[in-house]
């Protein structure tokens, strides 16, 4: 007997929920999930999860730097709470913090705008020598001291992504939010704050039994280590985390951080500003990320209610466009003059 194929099945679903019709959109779909993953999508009360190549609607997912919104979410909660202010220089915190530079605000952190490189200069060598882990070695004192020494002052304000930036900004939630200065303090501070009150215990920095393996050309199936830079990368979850993830945003319960938007320049032709967390393109706020063997993406769009993630096995080709990913997420998100053309 023949199985429908799914994203056909759920076609007139996914049409529904975008308004639009999804069809020409699934040439596209079918080529990202080529090894399978999930399709999420929400709006309102209505969600539709795709399940394809084999893995499971619930199938959990390393999320790589989809973890920076979530982070970015802390911060704001902190903001509110009034331990932290988005415009304060971290080293009015004291503490392990007290010698970084006045332009490190957690602001600067979570828009890429600090003028701090994408990694510690360290990871130019364990990227290769310790491929899954290339922060393992690193501790969260190593973190801070080397935002020290490398924070580019001339490059503040510009864009520049950085990994030890948003690594840094939650090792600075977790300090201000009276936890230990840690990958697990950012953690406990997470559940307390972000996590526990959206109700989504399933957003962790530990992965579960039956995380979804990656598959890809450079080695084994071990998923992705981030040690102390937790917070830039190192969250997994489902579909449906993300869903209602995105939904916060939607309904003010995660903040409205997202709403302030920045213009950096230069920026990317596809990028119309960032806001704290978040990639902007147009109106729609999404980020994507890329474990060592395995893809995610979410956005929503204010105007609309419509939330998308992406969850997908297989990483980047070696060869090829790697922002298959994002692009999909725009084109299904947004209007054809913000999409990816490559990565």
């Amino acid at each position: 007997m023949f199985r429908r194929d799914p994203l056909r099945a759920a076609q007139p679903d996914l049409t529904r929920l975008l308004g639009r019709d999804v069809g020409p959109d699934l040439p596209a779909v079918g080529a990202v999930y080529a090894r399978g993953g999930v399709l999420g999508m929400t709006r309102g009360d209505e969600s539709v999860l795709v399940p394809l190549g084999g893995v499971p609607a619930d199938g959990v997912f390393e999320l790589a730097s989809v973890t920076k919104p979530v982070t970015a979410a802390l911060a704001g909660a902190l903001v509110r709470e009034g331990a932290l202010a988005w415009d304060a220089p971290l080293r009015a915190l004291g503490g392990p913090f007290r010698s970084l530079p006045g332009a490190l605000t957690p602001r600067a952190l979570a828009t890429h705008t600090a003028g701090l490189p994408m990694h510690p200069a360290r990871a130019m060598v364990t990227t290769f020598t310790r491929y899954h882990d290339p922060y393992g070695g690193m501790s969260a004192a190593d973190v801070i001291a080397s935002a020290a020494r490398w924070a580019n002052l001339r490059a503040a304000g510009r864009l520049v992504y950085s990994n030890l930036g948003a690594g840094l900004l939650a090792l600075a939630c977790a300090h201000a939010a009276g936890e230990a200065t840690s990958a697990a303090g950012y953690g406990r501070a997470l559940a307390r704050l972000v996590t526990g009150p959206l109700g989504l215990p399933g957003l962790t920095l530990a992965p579960p039994p039956g995380v979804v393996r990656p598959t890809g050309p450079l080695g084994p199936t071990a998923v992705t280590g981030f040690g102390p830079l937790a917070g830039a990368g190192g969250l997994y979850g489902t579909a449906a985390d993300l869903l209602r993830f995105g939904q916060a945003h939607l309904d003010g319960r995660a903040g409205l951080h997202w709403a302030e938007v920045t213009h950096p320049r230069p920026r990317p032709a596809h990028l119309s500003g960032v806001a704290p967390g978040w990639l902007v393109s147009g109106d729609v706020r999404w980020h994507d990320g890329v474990a060592r063997g395995t893809r995610a993406a979410l956005g929503f769009h204010p105007g609309s209610g419509v939330v998308i993630t992406l969850l997908v096995r297989g990483g980047p080709p070696v060869l090829g466009a790697r922002g298959a990913v994002p692009a999909l997420l725009l084109a299904l998100l947004g209007p054809p003059q913000v999409r990816v053309r490559n990565g």
